[in-house]
């Protein structure tokens, strides 16, 4: 029994978009990334995935150990990289780690080169200038960028489909005074409003994606309004008002699907400016907290230590390959959703 099934028209523009080969093997890439960053605990952090000590089993990602579980002192929770706790854990029992054995805000103090490290075996991409693991801020940083930027992205063109078809369908005085709306709330400096709130509380994740929530939805309105626009005097649209359909289902099942084609076309793009903006922030230091892990945050430690190469490279080696896998992602998307395709990019 199926249970999924593609219209005839949604069959043809998967086939136009797999046969570029270059915006699938980008969704294919993305997708496997962001699912790597969303294990990102387990593959980079400062606390094994189990310990056997004596009889009993301790799986310290789940909660807090205290050192005294393992023979310590104290009540605090285990630091499992002091080689004194390692020792005592070592005498009757072992340690499952995971392949990188530093979260993003580790600190490896038992580097022997002064800060920031080059690449080494327990560094594979160095440390930063405050002696944390590159590679692990990095994989963080990635889902970071990605969760900002997919969560801007869809709220914000949520709002823009929203108001452009309401704009659209309404039309007349209701889309004059919606549209000088918009021109005068575009018009506020939005860099200037970050400035001034940094200077008074820091923004956190949240907060950031409050305030850019507040302009990003203005990006989608002009292509869905002129749909709505285009489309509320067609004849299928009379006639499903004729039959008594209310205006809310008029707009979902007639108009909204043809703008949603234009809409999914700008979803790449959208991305990752929205990815751009929020990496621009952290670079200006108007964005995270400093000690988020911000690939913004990391291209500012290689621009202040241009002695330590591997920081500012590998920070532009990953933005630079998830801006690339973005933009041939939407130039697939937008091949497939043209009407009467002709498989461009294929090649």
């Amino acid at each position: 029994m199926r249970i999924f099934t593609l219209s005839g028209i949604n069959r043809r523009r998967w086939h136009t978009f797999k046969a570029n080969r270059k915006g699938y093997w980008s969704l294919m890439l993305l997708l496997t990334l962001f699912g790597l960053s969303l294990c990102a605990e387990l593959v980079a952090n400062d606390k094994p995935y189990v310990v056997k000590h004596g009889s009993h089993y301790y799986f310290p990602m789940m909660r807090d150990i205290p050192e005294t579980q393992y023979g310590g002192d104290f009540q605090t929770p285990a630091d499992y990289r002091d080689p004194a706790v390692q020792s005592m854990i070592h005498e009757n029992g072992w340690m499952l780690w995971p392949p990188v054995r530093f979260s993003y805000d580790t600190v490896n103090y038992a580097c022997a080169e002064p800060f920031p490290a080059p690449p080494s075996f327990d560094n594979p991409l160095g440390t930063d200038e405050s002696g944390r693991d590159v590679f692990a801020r990095v994989l963080y940083g990635f889902r970071l960028s990605m969760a900002f930027g997919l969560a801007l992205a869809a709220i914000g063109s949520a709002g823009g489909i929203l108001a452009g078809a309401y704009l659209g369908y309404k039309g007349g005085w209701t889309d004059i005074l919606g549209q000088r709306f918009m021109e005068i709330w575009g018009g506020l400096p939005v860099t200037y409003l970050l400035i001034i709130l940094a200077s008074f509380t820091e923004p956190t994740f949240f907060m950031l994606l409050g305030i850019m929530l507040l302009f990003s939805w203005m990006g989608l309105v002009d292509v869905v309004r002129v749909e709505f626009l285009r489309c509320r005097n067609l004849e299928y649209v009379k006639a499903a008002r004729a039959l008594g359909m209310s205006e809310g289902a008029v707009m979902l099942r007639h108009i909204l699907p043809n703008a949603l084609v234009a809409t999914l076309t700008f979803m790449p793009f959208i991305l990752s400016g929205s990815i751009t903006t929020l990496t621009s922030l952290d670079f200006l230091g108007f964005g995270l907290p400093p000690d988020s892990p911000a690939l913004g945050e990391l291209l500012a430690q290689g621009k202040a230590n241009l002695h330590a190469p591997w920081i500012g490279v590998s920070a532009f080696g990953v933005l630079g390959m998830l801006l690339i896998l973005l933009i041939f992602l939407g130039e697939a998307v937008r091949d497939a959703m043209a009407p009467l395709s002709n498989n461009r990019g294929t090649k």
